[in-house]
């Protein structure tokens, strides 16, 4: 099939400046009708995902990548509840801002706008083509979105569904565009098109941020993977650490949310640790212990430097104990990925030190790592967790897809 991602880009660009100046009420009424659309579409969508999983599994695919790729349809009834809930999110495009009087006479404010065309590149999960999609239209930006091959059919499902709501709105088709084709070289392409598009999201494994971030003439935000820790402290709960440990990690292990290391500190290992081990053997993870930690499970083997860094995206994890809260701050700084931490404890002084000094996008307390998700934290879904702070940090949700410019309101207003 022959694509043009350099007519496609253009062709959004020149559509951006529709979807931007769009009312707020019509730009509900497009997102509630792709809500609408995915509903009345199930059962073409869940056939075209199911080709999607056939070929996956003929094609050895990992465990946590099948997971992220299928449909059901509990699961597009939740995509759709999540379009329905943007679309009814107060609306914050041409907001102004701190406006505020200068000795000159002017006025000076800011006002919020869309960034323009965003390019959004992903693998597997086909709901972040709906998700990605649904928060640049509601923040009036035109989005380009490019998928793995692993969920082509039902990526193209999901484009048509999209296409039609914009045609019933009367809107350019251009606004949106799922490529149709998974061709490196198209990506390639489309990270130097940066007269027509404005950023590049990049959502998959390490290779991918990887190869975008060192590649792109285009400004990128990152989403890395998800190392992420939880420490139990002595002054922790231990009924409500076993319950965390055991939501973040075995709820559900393919997602970059999950709990990848465990921290103990060692006044509580004693008596936390055998919990942890009858869990883990009930769930069959797979544990990589530290010396200290090591005796405390059955068929663990000893945690290497690698294991630190790992994110597992498995029922695997990584276990050690620290001598105190010292050791878990200083382990964490130089492991983790900047997505989510947790510290289970009851000593309140040391919880707002972690909240303050954990340098993550994500830092809870008393809560499982599974919450860090913007649909859990308010955001309706998102486009990705950034793991850079520039100009994004944390679950992205449409607000996080526009910036702000400064508006001047003058009377006859002249520089003296």
């Amino acid at each position: 099939m022959t694509f043009d991602i350099q007519i496609t880009a253009r062709k959004a660009a020149a559509a951006k400046h529709q979807i931007a100046s769009l009312s707020n009420a019509k730009r509900k009424a497009l997102l509630t009708q792709i809500a609408n659309n995915l509903i009345a579409e199930t059962a073409t969508i869940l056939e075209a995902n199911k080709l999607d999983i056939e070929h996956a599994r003929n094609t050895g695919l990992s465990a946590a990548m099948l997971d992220r790729l299928l449909l059901d349809k509990k699961a597009i009834k939740s995509i759709a509840d999540a379009v329905f809930l943007i679309a009814g999110q107060p609306d914050f495009l041409g907001a102004i801002s701190h406006l505020q009087p200068m000795p000159s006479g002017i006025q000076v404010g800011k006002m919020r706008i869309p960034l323009g065309v965003i390019a959004m590149i992903y693998e597997s999960r086909p709901n972040v083509t709906i998700d990605a999609a649904v928060l640049c239209l509601k923040s009036g930006n035109a989005v380009i979105l490019r998928g793995g091959k692993e969920a082509q059919h039902s990526n193209q499902a999901l484009a048509k569904i999209l296409k039609a709501a914009l045609i019933s709105q009367q809107l350019s088709e251009d606004i949106v565009t799922v490529i149709p084709v998974a061709d490196r070289e198209v990506m390639a392409k489309m990270l130097t098109l940066s007269e027509s598009i404005d950023l590049v999201i990049p959502r998959g494994g390490e290779g991918l941020i990887n190869y975008v971030t060192e590649h792109s003439r285009i400004p990128v935000i990152q989403h890395f993977k998800g190392v992420c820790h939880l420490y139990v402290d002595k002054a922790a709960k231990l009924d409500k650490a076993l319950a965390i440990l055991e939501n973040g990690k075995t709820q559900r292990t393919g997602v970059c949310n999950a709990l990848e290391t465990l921290l103990v500190h060692e006044s509580v290992a004693t008596e936390f640790l055998p919990l942890a081990a009858k869990m883990f053997e009930s769930k069959s993870v797979v544990v990589h212990a530290c010396e200290k930690s090591l005796a405390y499970f059955k068929h663990a083997t000893l945690a290497s430097q690698d294991d630190w860094e790992a994110e597992y995206l498995a029922l695997e994890i990584a276990v050690r104990i620290v001598t105190d809260e010292e050791k878990a701050f200083e382990h964490i700084r130089e492991y983790a990925s900047g997505h989510t931490e947790v510290i289970v404890t009851e000593d309140f002084s040391l919880a707002q030190r972690f909240m303050r000094e954990v340098d993550s996008s994500v830092v809870m307390v008393n809560a499982s790592s599974r919450f860090s998700d913007g649909g859990e934290l308010g955001l309706g879904a998102e486009i990705g967790i950034s793991t850079s702070k520039l100009h994004a940090y944390g679950p992205m949700g449409a607000e996080s897809l526009t910036t702000e410019k400064f508006i001047v309101i003058g009377n006859g207003s002249v520089r003296q």
